[in-house]
């Protein structure tokens, strides 16, 4: 059992892990062909798409994941509600930016997000590693292939078509399972809790976009997308492990072990990014000397987002999301609050600080209070 364990997470951790390094490439090297503000502008299109996503996927993946993995058969009918409201989404899009590039890319998102979550609950994660990796390959592979001949307007639609093969695993579950929305029944409270986290997960990860262009222009934005960038390959093994211990979680084999050694990479992540960046940025970033300092900031938000992703996952995979919903509530108001009133006094410098503080906030919203140290009861050694 525990090599079954050992190898379960090496899928998760060999697709992310190469996953994050194939398409940071990208990114990176992107970076290294266009000016901060082209930079800033493309991240602002993934910022509406990715806005609109969270308002459609009622079947969030963590929702996708606790009902898949405890064979509720509950995902063909949440798939057509978020299907349905994409529709919706994507005619308020067209409507505001006239944007068919934004458009395909909320789909791609919604089909990956609905496809994974059930990979994940089954357990599937050789499939994980299959999709995982095919998606990323395409990300790199399509949007080089586009930036060269379109230039920056192609690489949304390049994005976009990295994620059409997610409608395979969609179209046969819809095959295999009835849509009956009798099951939403007796569930309501906790799809519904996670729809609202979901909704603030997504706005606290693309808001900065929506006050950062009107604040400090998208040069500033592109700046603070880089240093994000960075961000989240320091997290490659926090995400790593929360895929891992969702499905575990929802079955009550909780992993201590695991989740104890996983804080503790965070800290040397985090203290790691913020040493190397002075060195790596000149280097090979010359234009983007202003995210020097917002990496440095950003990258001790690993800590608290690390703490965050292992209590959620326990909630979660006790079906208890009303404590993270009231997390988030409280994260993105913080963050909403300081990065406008530090953003306008202190830049982007201002920005990241307020990033920092609310992440923060969050983890320190959802420590366990009064529940006894050792539950021996649920504890699996890794």
């Amino acid at each position: 059992m525990k090599f079954g364990k050992y190898r379960e997470l090496s899928l998760i951790g060999g697709a992310d892990t190469i996953g994050t390094i194939i398409t940071s490439i990208f990114w990176f090297f992107l970076a290294t062909q266009i000016s901060p503000s082209e930079y800033g502008e493309i991240w602002y299109l993934i910022g509406i798409a990715g806005t609109a996503s969270a308002f459609v996927l009622l079947g969030t993946q963590s929702t996708i994941t606790v009902y898949s993995s405890k064979n509720i058969g509950i995902e063909s009918t949440i798939y057509s509600i978020s299907l349905l409201l994409g529709v919706i989404a994507s005619f308020v899009i067209m409507i505001m930016f006239f944007r068919v590039d934004v458009v395909l890319l909320l789909f791609g998102y919604v089909i990956n997000t609905l496809a994974m979550g059930e990979i994940l609950g089954k357990r599937s994660f050789t499939s994980y590693l299959k999709h995982t990796l095919v998606q990323k390959i395409l990300t790199t592979g399509l949007g080089l292939a586009f930036f060269l001949v379109f230039g920056v307007d192609g690489i949304i639609y390049a994005l976009s078509m990295s994620y059409i093969f997610f409608a395979i695993p969609i179209y046969n579950r819809f095959k295999q399972t009835k849509i009956d929305f009798k099951l939403l029944k007796n569930r309501v409270k906790f799809i519904g809790n996670n729809y609202l986290i979901e909704i603030l997960t997504k706005l606290n990860s693309h808001l900065n976009k929506f006050i950062i262009v009107p604040l400090l222009g998208f040069g500033a934005l592109g700046n603070f997308s880089l240093a994000v960038q960075f961000v989240t390959v320091g997290l490659m093994f926090t995400v790593i492990v929360f895929k891992y211990t969702v499905p575990y979680d929802a079955r009550g084999e909780e992993n201590k072990k695991l989740k104890k050694i996983t804080i503790i990479i965070s800290i040397a992540v985090a203290i790691l990014g913020a040493t190397i960046t002075p060195i790596v940025i000149p280097l090979f970033f010359s234009e983007y000397m202003d995210a020097v300092d917002v990496i440095r900031i950003l990258s001790f938000s690993i800590i608290p987002v690390t703490i965050t992703k292992i209590f959620t996952s326990k909630l979660l995979g006790q079906e208890n999301s009303k404590r993270i919903l009231f997390s988030k509530i409280i994260s993105l108001s913080t963050f909403i609050l300081t990065m406008v009133v530090l953003g306008q006094h202190f830049g982007i410098i201002g920005i990241s600080i307020g990033y920092l503080i609310s992440t923060i906030v969050e983890s320190i919203c959802l420590i366990p209070r009064n529940e006894p140290m050792n539950d021996k009861s649920t504890q699996k050694n890794f």
